[in-house]
């Protein structure tokens, strides 16, 4: 069991009073008390609930691109988030070493966590009531402080609560949709919150999912404590008209592992991954990408996503690169995306860019 990490540890800040992140007494895994409507809309303090059965606001269908075609001096390579966190700077300064792979996706999960946890309005009030309190006072290092979590609370509302970037429903079902499946084992490689995964098993419903990762607070906080009242969009099997779906309603195991440790065998319909790929040099990604394929039974699906180089995406990791920045990191497109996984013998079926990621669907060649 790895040593619990303070998050004034993990950003360096040493802040306990910032208004971002800032947990409330707001449960991030309530119970649920109802069943949402399709159609469904609310934006709550943390997040928002999208039941809505209408097409996606962002879904650029790339699937018809020549892979074969393709060679890197057309599509260039990926950028590389290189703006660190300032904890992962003063680990490496006095250890003398790099910080482990390891600790820095947990230091990652514990601060990323922490954003999801913040109700983001009762954050804002907390910050311009400080920026108010600091400017009467004459405290302009307070008054800078509660500046820049204005800004971190700007862009994280932006993101989670305005544009619903982060797990995107209509997007992904967008993505997801057409493929041949029917009561699915899935396997989530590098789950986190094992968000995509639960979208996948309402879209195809009656099988069963298995969420790897190898950080134990994934299991107890990301997924363990994700809200059991979020709706998932998908399919009544007994009907085949849409009803909506909710974790407790799904047969989930979730394994602390790392995925090149599992003992399964080619035993999956689908292995997806979100947000995996990015995070191994050109030189390891060969072995990412077979990872996908071991677990793959004949015919099965690969899914997988990776965050797009865009301007707000670079933003967004240098603005917040102190809770962010832990280990290695690319941007890219769906084209160096979808090279990268021609070229590893992966025939794509689908290739789509959604808010914040680029997307494929794919089978072995």
């Amino acid at each position: 069991m790895a040593t619990p990490v303070s998050l004034q540890a993990v950003t360096a800040t040493g802040d306990s009073h910032r208004a971002f992140p800032a947990p409330t007494s707001h449960a991030w895994g309530r119970p649920r008390t109802r069943r949402h409507e399709i159609g469904a809309f609310e934006r709550t303090g943390q997040y928002v609930i999208d039941a809505r059965n209408q097409a996606p606001d962002l879904f650029v269908d790339a699937s018809t691109k020549n892979w074969s075609g393709m060679t890197w001096k057309d599509v260039g390579r990926p950028y590389r988030v290189e703006k660190w966190a300032r904890s992962k700077h003063d680990y490496e300064s006095v250890h003398g070493e790099w910080l482990p792979v390891i600790e820095g996706w947990r230091r990652f999960n514990l601060a990323f966590h922490q954003f999801f946890l913040t109700d983001i309005p009762d954050a804002q009030s907390q910050a311009r009531a400080s920026l108010a309190s600091a400017v009467s006072g004459f405290d302009f290092h307070e008054a800078q402080e509660a500046l820049e979590d204005l800004m971190r609370i700007g862009i994280w509302n932006r993101i989670m609560r305005v544009e619903d970037a982060v797990w995107d429903p209509r997007g992904k079902r967008s993505l997801f949709q057409g493929m041949d499946l029917k009561k699915p084992r899935i396997l989530f490689l590098g789950a986190a919150d094992g968000y995509e995964a639960m979208q996948l098993a309402a879209m195809y419903p009656g099988g069963e999912i298995v969420l790897v990762d190898y950080d134990e607070f994934c299991e107890t906080d990301r997924f363990g404590k994700f809200p059991l009242d979020y709706p998932f969009l998908g399919v009544d099997p007994a009907t085949g008209h849409q009803r909506v779906w909710y974790r407790d309603e799904m047969p989930i195991t979730f394994e602390v592992a790392d995925i090149r440790d599992l003992r399964y065998g080619a035993e999956f319909d689908v292995v997806v991954s979100i947000g995996l790929l990015e995070h191994f040099p050109d030189e390891h990604k060969g072995l990412c990408l077979d990872m996908h394929r071991r677990f793959l039974k004949p015919g099965g699906y690969v899914v997988m996503t990776t965050p797009r180089n865009q301007f707000k995406s670079r933003m967004y990791y240098n603005l917040l690169s102190d809770f962010l920045n832990h280990g290695y990191r690319e941007l890219m497109d769906v084209n160096q995306m979808g090279l990268y996984a021609h070229e590893s013998g992966l025939n794509i079926l689908r290739a789509g860019v959604i808010k914040a990621h680029n997307g494929l669907i794919m089978k072995v060649r």
